[in-house]
């Protein structure tokens, strides 16, 4: 199949890599543009960039692509149908009315529950058991389009958004094969609306921890907002970020600090009205300092007695 391929994240470099490993005749990828990152700002490659200079794929970086120049660029290729897998733009109906047999979308949630930006941070963030993988059709809504194969599986109880989203990105990869495969013969499913729910765009604001929330509460959230923004919280004024935590057996006010048997507690809500519970914090990060385990923050940072994080 004659395919155009649209995507940016690490997230679609497998699908982008099974379709040309399947046979299918990628003529060109649409990336977003190259980016400064790191402390020096220099520009970076999307990881779809690599992969498709790697696969010696055509790359096209458009600041826009619903410009006209773009549009019609698109309409002179000709492809079949086009792949969409995390672009990072919204595609456009003239682009939509391009390819005979659409256009097609890897999802990373059970459609139509958690369209949006960030469906893997918040299917965890939210204490989901399941999630998945959908192949839709593209329409101009947002995430609406009908759906053509699902993949479910468990989210693991100590599964953070990267350890998952890697999962999810190679079985999407392998649905969309198979779902090219058998296009003739699936028969496209509408969503029910009335089931949707939304994973916005995360933001900083989204990592501050309240610790009056129960443990397990703030312990998906961390899980869901690694690597970015992380869950954290403030101590003695400074960042204090909370990279790994398992739920605790210590009974402590929220926020509280506490170091028992060389582990790290923080006090978390949920339980009446006094002490509540715990987590145990593995892995920690002190504004300007690097990720370390609790015990190796513990020697260069002693805490004392009273220490609460805000």
């Amino acid at each position: 199949m004659k395919l155009v391929f649209m995507g940016t994240p690490a997230f679609a470099v497998p699908s982008l890599e099974r379709i040309v490993e399947a046979g299918h005749q990628v003529i060109a990828v649409f990336t977003q543009p190259d980016r400064p990152k790191g402390r020096g700002q220099k520009d970076a490659m999307p990881p779809v960039k690599e992969a498709a200079l790697r696969l010696g794929v055509p790359v096209y970086q458009p600041e826009r692509v619903r410009r006209p120049e773009v549009i019609e660029q698109l309409r002179e290729m000709a492809p079949e149908a086009i792949i969409v897998v995390g672009y990072g733009q919204i595609i456009p109906k003239a682009i939509l009315d391009i390819p005979p047999l659409g256009i097609f979308n890897v999802h990373a949630s059970l459609l139509p529950k958690y369209r949006g930006a960030a469906p893997i941070q918040w299917a965890i963030a939210n204490g989901e058991p399941r999630t998945g993988v959908t192949i839709m059709r593209i329409d101009e809504g947002l995430d609406t389009g009908d759906i053509l194969r699902t993949w479910e599986t468990e989210i693991g109880a100590e599964e953070n958004a990267m350890e998952l989203g890697a999962r999810l990105a190679r079985a999407g990869a392998e649905l969309l094969v198979q779902t090219l495969a058998e296009l003739s013969s699936i028969q496209p499913q509408p969503q029910d609306d009335s089931q949707a729910t939304y994973a916005p765009i995360l933001n900083k604001e989204d990592g501050k921890i309240d610790w009056q929330l129960p443990a397990r509460q703030i312990l998906n959230r961390i899980r869901g907002f690694e690597p970015w923004p992380g869950g954290y919280g403030f101590l003695r004024g400074q960042r204090f970020q909370i990279c790994k935590a398992v739920l605790g057996d210590q009974a402590l006010p929220p926020g509280a600090l506490r170091v028992v048997n060389r582990k790290l507690y923080a006090g978390c809500g949920g339980i009446g009205s006094g002490d509540g519970e715990s987590l145990e914090l593995r892995e920690v990060q002190l504004e300007g300092k690097k990720r370390m385990p609790a015990a190796a923050f513990l020697n260069g940072f002693p805490l004392t007695g009273g220490e609460v994080l805000q």
